[in-house]
């Protein structure tokens, strides 16, 4: 018998590749037994910044749901993950030191064993922080490199990181290969050189199907030196997705590998709940082809684990743009022509922005980047024109060190908007912050939880956190739910049916009532019934409008303070941020005056164009 290969079930991580929602609670604790009686898998993904997330999304404790997720887990001698990015912690904007080290404490408590640490721009200084809080914290520090194939991501820059993290202290290595780009004999050297060096340290391929390399990948890898595979399974295995665990285990232990094998009944079982939760209401959001793979990826290299919002995203922009054009007398573009301009501006920009990985968030930056400049393109306007804070951040070195040089392009737009660029420490720009979030658990009277978990998910999460314990977060699901339910039931009968416009949702006792619409032709978020009226306003006051589809936020972190009715700005000041594409947008004043009206909550979906508020 061969060498041994394990697995390792990326069941969140399936979710998310493929589309927008991961399962609730209830759902992650149905199946979590029929994982475990498959029989198959040393190790499985219990959480990250996606997971939590959504469940302050769903209105569900996300501390509640990481420990009854685990404890199945660790009570059969199944090791857990969870994957962290670095600086960024497990959200999209760098986090203070002292939430990173609570982070680590926290999760090792509530059951997860080893924090896969990776920095989306493989900033080594990021992830040797990781490594270091990560085992004093108690958990296995397992470092990942972010794998890119460009002229900059050489053999030698990959075994030169690798050297760096494992004399750091890593435990254990990941090769993150999140858009499955990577060639399999490019790889598999990496891979031989690190094991000739480090014949011991246990290491871990992490791929997704995207452009088709990824199962012979993890042959070549496996022949290579690997012990683990990340595998997914039916129906979510394969297009944006991970390798199904049963072609994998087919192929390996074809190859002479030590393979486990599958209880076949238990397989049989996770596969129907996992396709009763897709019908119940995860299907609603997920695109169906994001379950094809696609060998136009292999130019962008977009990984798979964005893929499931970006086309969400570019159906949003696209009808957005078909709503421009069509009152400019333009033709319409349809989704697949708006991809390929996508993709091909994509591959115009990586090198521009300095090749940063493309992965999360840095992956969503430079495709954030390629879809403004093309929208604005198809308006008649440049390239650049829209660049979000979180992507300068990027770019002027506050989030790393990018792999590349920039572009001469970006260099002359940064100088004439008076940029700044940063060399020091990443880490050293964002201050302990713990001491602010204590005192707003204190003033709100609620409770830190089970190991500080409640204070550090508020400080890790705040708007997010702040709108689940409201009942806002709660309600505006259900919405978007009904909505999509309400589509998908137009759709089936083939024309207009009997569709509600307004729904009442009780939330831990606030009601709530949830204005619903089915074409983006209003941006109503759900409001409390009880209320004061907007104020009037004046005659002469100018809107302020969106200048993209999103959710409006006042403020972003606990340093800014949010716009108010009768506050006296300046030209540039700040009026608030549209989240869109995991990036925060500044909206700005663009003249000098005074607030009178603001037309929108914060968190409230909008659309371009949308009033935001009135200034005079």
């Amino acid at each position: 018998m061969g060498r041994k290969i394990k697995f390792s079930l990326l069941y969140r991580d399936m979710w998310q590749s493929a589309g927008k929602y991961v399962p609730r609670l209830d759902q992650l604790e149905e199946v979590a037994p029929h994982i475990v009686e498959m029989g198959c898998f040393a190790r499985v993904e219990t959480n990250g910044g996606g997971f939590e997330q959504i469940n302050l999304l769903f209105g569900e404790n996300p501390n509640k749901a990481v420990r009854a997720w685990t404890k199945p887990f660790k009570e059969a001698g199944i090791q857990t993950h969870m994957l962290e990015r670095a600086l960024n912690g497990i959200r999209m904007t760098p986090v203070p030191s002292d939430v990173r080290k609570l982070m680590f404490k926290v999760k090792k408590l509530q059951g997860t064993d080893i924090a896969r640490s990776f920095c989306g721009l493989n900033d080594p200084r990021n992830i040797i922080d990781s490594i270091r809080y990560a085992r004093e914290g108690g958990m296995i520090a397992q470092a990942a490199m972010s794998i890119s194939y460009s002229k900059v991501h050489t053999v030698e820059y990959f075994v030169d990181l690798a050297d760096q993290l494992i004399q750091a202290g890593a435990d254990e290595l990941c090769l993150k290969d999140m858009a499955g780009v990577a060639r399999p004999a490019w790889l598999a050297e990496i891979v031989k050189q690190i094991r000739v060096k480090y014949p011991e340290i246990p290491l871990t391929y992490h791929g997704h199907a995207g452009p088709g390399f990824q199962v012979a990948t993890i042959l070549e890898v496996c022949r290579a030196g690997v012990d683990y595979i990340d595998v997914g399974m039916e129906p979510l295995s394969w297009g944006t997705g991970h390798a199904d665990l049963l072609t994998v285990q087919a192929m390996l232990k074809d190859a002479g590998f030590d393979v486990p094998d599958i209880n076949m009944n238990a397989y049989m079982k996770v596969r129907s709940l996992t396709q009763s939760y897709m019908d119940d209401f995860l299907g609603y959001f997920i695109s169906p082809k994001n379950r094809l793979m696609n060998s136009l990826l292999i130019g962008p290299g977009l990984p798979g684990g964005m893929m499931g919002s970006l086309m969400a995203d570019l159906q949003n922009n696209l009808a957005s743009l078909n709503k421009w054009k069509v009152k400019n007398g333009q033709p319409e573009l349809t989704e697949d022509d708006l991809l390929v301009k996508l993709f091909n501006e994509v591959e115009y920009v990586w090198p521009e922005l300095g090749y940063p990985p493309l992965v999360t968030p840095f992956s969503q930056y430079v495709k954030n980047v390629a879809l403004m400049n093309v929208i604005q393109m198809e308006k008649g306007a440049g390239r650049w024109s829209m660049i979000a804070d979180n992507i300068w951040d990027m770019i002027v070195g506050k989030s790393g060190r990018l792999p590349g040089p920039l572009g001469e392009e970006i260099i002359a737009l940064a100088k004439k908007e008076g940029r700044e660029f940063y060399n020091g420490h990443p880490q050293a720009l964002y201050p302990d912050a713990l001491d602010t979030f204590r005192k707003e658990m204190n003033d709100n009277g609620w409770d830190y939880g089970q190991d500080d978990e409640e204070l550090f998910e508020l400080a890790m999460h705040p708007e997010q956190y702040r709108r689940y314990k409201s009942g806002q977060a709660k309600a505006d699901f259900e919405k978007e739910i009904a909505e999509a339910k309400a589509e998908a039931a137009k759709e089936a009968a083939g024309g207009a049916v009997a569709q509600p416009t307004t729904m009442y949702i009780e939330v831990e006792g606030q009601k709530y009532k949830v204005n619903i619409s089915y074409d983006g032709s209003s941006a109503a978020s759900a409001e409390p019934q009880s209320g004061s009226p907007a104020p009037a306003a004046s005659g002469n006051a100018e809107a302020i409008v969106s200048p993209l589809e999103g959710k409006f936020y006042f403020t972003k972190d606990s340093s800014e303070t949010a716009i108010k009715v009768g506050d006296h700005v300046e030209k540039g000041d700040l009026l608030g941020y549209i989240e869109a594409m995991k990036t925060y947008n500044r909206i700005s004043a663009d003249k000098p005056g005074v607030i009178t009206e603001i037309k929108v909550s914060n968190g409230a979906s909008v659309d371009e164009d949308d009033v935001l508020m009135m200034i005079s």
